[in-house]
């Protein structure tokens, strides 16, 4: 049987595409967006790579950056790579002692209290002790703890009690009278000079940012929407892990009994003290009561 010629209906798709081609990027186009993808991967990079301490600087950049006062972080990282070449017994950072002392008393708080680092590095530093010393009276408790524990290095106990106090909580109190407008949550982990409460003083429309003295953790803190009054306390900060480690090393070495009150704690089975901290705070306790019964007659 013979099948009729039909005439076929035209696909109406290439018609369309004819009349409405589908556009494709171009060549700057393509080179513009692989560059805004590749500086988008880049930047945080450059910005990691230009704020690490651990990024090795030369001779001559040491001596820039120690001296470069417009940028902190240029000073702090020189200072921490001194710091580890005077751990490897590298003579030739003795060039740039001076300049270590003369940080001791630097505007800048993390300045100075990476200083206090610095020096307990090298117990034979010219000058070292002393400075170390007179930063036990800095008004950073920060600061304070770094000399004490340099101070450690030199055989020298007289930091005792700053040590101590690395162990303790931060009470924080209100400078003045008013209402809390903004508070962080407890349990919040917090970096020295983090923003912890926002204080609306009567009269101001301008809020006061009360920030953490140390690295830590928040215990507690004033609720949104609390009257306060001046000297009362808003909030409590725990320790940060890394200072309590310090502080229990230190007290190993120069604890007295009279130091166990604030070592006991740490021995507790809590989900905020990991077991490298609970070890050491028994290992102080152990030192510290084998030092007292050896000393006595």
């Amino acid at each position: 049987m013979t099948v009729p010629y039909q005439t076929s209906t035209p696909d109406p798709t290439p018609a369309a595409s004819s009349t409405n081609p589908k556009r494709s990027m171009s060549r700057s186009q393509k080179i513009l967006f692989f560059v805004t993808g590749w500086l988008i991967v880049l930047m945080p990079f450059l910005f990691w790579w230009n704020t690490w301490f651990g990024r090795h600087l030369s001779d001559p950049q040491i001596t820039e950056y120690l001296h470069d006062e417009k940028k902190p972080r240029h000073i702090q990282h020189a200072l921490v790579q001194l710091g580890d070449r005077m751990s490897r017994n590298d003579a030739a950072t003795k060039q740039w002692y001076p300049d270590v002392l003369r940080l001791a008393i630097n505007p800048v708080e993390e300045i100075r209290n990476t200083d206090a680092w610095v020096m307990g590095q090298d117990s034979s530093g010219m000058g070292f002790h002393e400075a170390l010393l007179k930063m036990l009276q800095d008004p950073s408790p920060m600061v304070r703890g770094n000399a004490a524990l340099s101070l450690v290095r030199y055989g020298d106990t007289t930091g005792r009690s700053q040590i101590v106090a690395l162990l303790q909580p931060a009470h924080i109190t209100a400078p003045t009278d008013g209402k809390i407008v903004d508070a962080d949550r407890p349990g919040t982990a917090i970096h020295q000079g983090g923003l912890i409460v926002k204080l609306s003083e009567r009269g101001s429309s301008t809020p006061i940012e009360i920030r953490s003295p140390i690295p830590g953790r928040i215990r507690s803190a004033a609720q949104a929407g609390a009257s306060v009054a001046s000297g009362a306390e808003i909030a409590v900060v725990d320790p940060a892990t890394e200072q309590v480690w310090e502080a229990l090393r230190a007290l190993y070495v120069i604890g007295q009994p009279d130091d166990l009150n604030a070592v006991l704690p740490y021995q507790r089975d809590l989900p905020n003290i990991s077991n490298d901290i609970r070890q050491q705070a028994m290992e102080t306790e152990k030192a510290i009561r084998s030092r007292a019964a050896a000393a006595q007659p």
